[in-house]
């Protein structure tokens, strides 16, 4: 467990992208993307005013699971799978701490797509980043959850004839109330998106694309290349047009579904793009974006569905007050009460 290097202060100092770094040597594989998530992290760390003895980074277990220990924060290195577990425990008894939890795709979406998919549909008021790289990295290199059908690994030489889990449309099926994507090199966007996951009240889950230089070098190049990304990503903002490749297509509602449309004179036209409502309470169109991918359509990148609902752990306190408020419970009746008897 990581303990901060200062102590509680009434008057919040200033804090620095410095302020969050432990201090200790990171130990991931050269040029692996969660080296830029962490730099990332900590810079956005110091802009959301919260002090770091407030802070609580959870994790399970694979090389995602590793970053509690590079935050200047406290921390739980925790069991596989059963980060989004621990923390609902930790939020629901501690509301006063602000708690992220750090899976991978094959910790959360394989022995913990359980507690995953249980804490979405609570909407317990945690922050979930899972870093999704296709392949188990820490135990060298299997295919995971996400691998695509036909990655040859270790484990399938012959290639996975799995069908691979889309996480967002995992988490917008289970009632996620935010949910996004973002690459691991995009400096810009990443930082804003851990911005809106922490003003959110309840559970956010952040898609975030990351390279595995060893086991699966490149997996996302064809969506995060700077030249290409233009045509390949459907970047989304809330009450803009959904437009990229510069303007020149869109998504529009085409015979009942979502579908690309060529948008100028003589094709679509600017009426029929769809304007992106993150806070649309139906998820129908936020769910069938989830599923697009690349070739076929472009890769949407951004918030995808930001929606009020009230949190579990919220609503755990109410129930505890209400309890209370009725006066001290008297714990020998209730195990030796009416509901009791003896066998002679």
């Amino acid at each position: 467990m990581n303990t901060p290097m200062t102590a509680n202060s009434d008057a919040l100092p200033a804090l620095t992208k410095k302020d969050f770094d432990a201090g200790v040597d990171v130990r991931w594989c050269p040029g692996c993307g969660d080296y830029a998530i962490l730099a990332a992290v900590q810079k956005t760390m110091p802009s959301l005013g919260v002090p770091r003895e407030k802070i609580v980074f959870v994790s399970g277990i694979g090389c995602s699971s590793r970053f509690p220990y590079y935050m200047n924060t406290y921390g739980f290195h925790t069991i596989h799978g059963r980060a989004p577990a621990i923390a609902t425990g930790l939020k629901s008894y501690r509301p006063d701490l602000h708690v992220w939890v750090v899976t991978g795709d094959g910790d959360g979406l394989s022995i913990g797509g359980n507690h995953l998919m249980h804490a979405m549909r609570r909407n317990v008021d945690i922050k979930i980043m899972l870093f999704n790289n296709k392949i188990y990295g820490l135990t060298k290199g299997q295919y995971s959850p996400t691998s695509d059908v036909g990655t040859r690994t270790k484990s399938t030489p012959v290639g996975s004839i799995d069908t691979p889990f889309k996480p967002l449309s995992l988490a917008i099926g289970a009632g996620a109330t935010f949910v996004a994507r973002v690459g691991d090199t995009d400096a810009k966007l990443l930082p804003l998106i851990l911005q809106a996951a922490h003003a959110h009240k309840g559970t956010a889950f952040i898609e975030i694309l990351q390279n595995c230089p060893v086991f699966n070098d490149g997996a996302f190049d064809a969506v995060m290349d700077k030249k290409a990304k233009g045509d390949r990503q459907l970047q989304l903002e809330h009450g803009k047009p959904m437009l990229f490749a510069g303007g020149t297509r869109g998504v529009a509602w085409v015979r009942g579904k979502l579908d690309v449309v060529d948008v100028g004179e003589g094709k679509a036209a600017m009426a029929d793009i769809l304007v992106h409502d993150a806070h649309d309470p139906d998820p129908t169109v936020a769910f069938a974006l989830a599923q697009w991918e690349h070739p076929a359509k472009p890769v949407p990148m951004g918030i995808l569905r930001a929606v009020e609902r009230p949190t579990y752990d919220g609503a755990l306190r109410a129930q505890l007050r209400e309890a209370t408020d009725k006066g001290p419970a008297d714990l020998q009746a209730l195990v030796t009460g009416n509901d009791t008897w003896m066998v002679a």
